[in-house]
């Protein structure tokens, strides 16, 4: 903390950018707010990255800064801002998911480059005698950021790769994955505990090189279903990683902020896991994956109804209350624009119409969510799980458009169904169900069909969830 005992004022600026990550959470965990959290949390790292420049690039005075040092310092944060502007611009909501998932990686592995850069360099980073012997503490700091942050990077490339669709969605188990992983685990921590007598090359760069590993068995056997928990999970050790490393730079504010976003990560992890009814303690095991997946049945073996958008139009505008419960495929079809302008024609004609968003639909928390706020649906119109389920027994008409696993019945009545034990929303109890889906040959993100799809009461609309959306908006005139 050497710079901070010169520069007292920069432990204030520090608590002052912690004050504002605090009220950029707090912000952000409602659309109505988030605005404002996002606000703050923008005010509070250019707090911290100015304290931070001011108290360690001027090592004794302003007569001796390092103009070179400074020059890469300052271009290096242009060509990040440059890059981060560039992808926030063109991104497409539909990808936000990969971004978050490839931003985690990044995180990780930078907290794996100042590990090695501090470990080749300790007397730099001021954790080494005379002698380069690394201090004690600082090894285990360092032991512990360079293992958080390889096991973040590694797995947050193959959450990309499952979101991008470059792996397969369904789980990937590995024989005998459990005893491995916990092999491999152990010997991180063993090799973190000998790292604190014996700071020898081969130990530092085994560790790292076992950490990638366990972050790519840990996530291969996750599926698709579950990606939104994996998402806040290597959120919440892109977190941990960073304070690691703010230990090993002396750097208050990484400490701070990497404990808020892993505790916070954690926490939201935990929730999602109630939400689903999965074990907190598999998902950071990487046991979320079932060994079994379902079988789907083929759509072609079971009667089912196919409707039109003049049938949905009159049923919907007969109704007293609507339902929407949007998923992954609203965001593809990037229909949420459409469907607000339905909803606003069904109110018209006094229909009551509410917003039923699951914790885990889409792939990534909150991202239906985003989508809706988007399309400036309103806020009072918006409800959870546990708000409005019980109200689908009383609803005229639920309105599927997107989702699959997240209103599946199997997920309560078949035990070897790999979603089962998953909240759903009970859709199956509406008087009527719309469901759109671009064909019958689809089974959702986690491969199983849907008994949904062939009730007496349920209406399918195949077709592109915008599409169809438009013809319905016309057909209401």
């Amino acid at each position: 903390m050497e710079g901070l005992s010169r520069n007292p004022w920069a432990a204030v600026a520090y608590l002052v950018a912690g004050i504002c990550f605090i009220l950029a959470l707090r912000g952000l965990s409602s659309p109505t707010s988030s605005q404002r959290g996002n606000r703050f949390g923008m005010i509070g790292m250019t707090i911290a990255v100015a304290t931070t420049l001011i108290v360690h690039v001027p090592r004794l005075d302003l007569v001796t800064i390092d103009l070179a040092a400074m020059v890469e310092i300052l271009a290096a944060i242009a060509l990040g801002a440059a890059i981060g502007i560039v992808t926030a611009r063109r991104i497409a909501m539909t990808d936000m998911p990969q971004l978050v998932a490839a931003f985690h990686s990044l995180v990780g592995l930078a907290a794996v480059l100042v590990a090695g850069a501090a470990f080749l360099n300790p007397q730099a980073f001021g954790i080494a005698d005379e002698a380069s012997r690394i201090f004690t503490q600082s090894r285990v700091e360092m032991g512990l950021g360079v293992a958080i942050g390889a096991i973040t990077f590694s797995g947050s490339v193959i959450a990309f790769l499952k979101l991008n669709g470059n792996m397969g969605g369904k789980p990937i188990m590995l024989p005998g994955r459990h005893i491995i992983n916990l092999a491999v685990l152990a010997g991180i921590l063993g090799l973190i505990a000998y790292f604190t007598q014996d700071q020898a090359p081969w130990v530092f760069w085994t560790i790292t090189g076992l950490s990638f590993a366990i972050g790519f068995l840990l996530i291969i056997p996750i599926g698709g279903a579950d990606m939104p928990v994996v998402v806040s999970m290597l959120n919440s050790y892109s977190g941990w990683a960073a304070a690691a490393m703010g230990f090993t730079l002396h750097n208050t504010a990484m400490i701070i902020t990497g404990a808020l976003v892993g505790s916070s990560g954690a926490i939201l992890s935990y929730i999602m896991c109630r939400a689903m009814n999965r074990s907190f303690i598999s998902v950071i095991a990487g046991g979320f994956g079932s060994d079994s997946g379902g079988v789907a049945a083929a759509a072609t073996d079971r009667p089912w109804k196919r409707g039109s958008a003049e049938d949905a139009a009159f049923l919907m505008s007969q109704a007293e209350q609507v339902i929407i419960v949007p998923g992954y495929g609203m965001a593809v079809a990037q229909a949420q624009h459409v469907l607000r302008e339905m909803a606003d024609k069904l109110k018209e004609e006094g229909v009551r119409v509410k917003y039923a968003i699951h914790p885990v639909a889409g792939r990534m928390p909150g991202h239906m969510n985003v989508l809706l706020a988007e399309a400036n649906v309103p806020y009072d119109e918006v409800f959870e799980l546990e708000d409005i389920n019980s109200e689908f027994a009383q609803t005229d008409v639920a309105f599927i458009i997107g989702a699959n696993d997240v209103v599946n019945p199997a997920a309560k009545t078949d035990k070897s169904s790999p979603i089962y034990g998953m909240p759903v929303f009970d859709v199956n109890k509406a008087k009527t169900v719309l469901f759109i889906k671009r064909s019958m040959g689809g089974v959702g993100y986690a491969g199983v069909d849907n008994d949904v799809f062939y009730q007496d009461n349920t209406m399918m609309l195949l077709a592109d969830a915008k599409k169809m959306v438009e013809e319905i908006v016309k057909s209401l005139g």
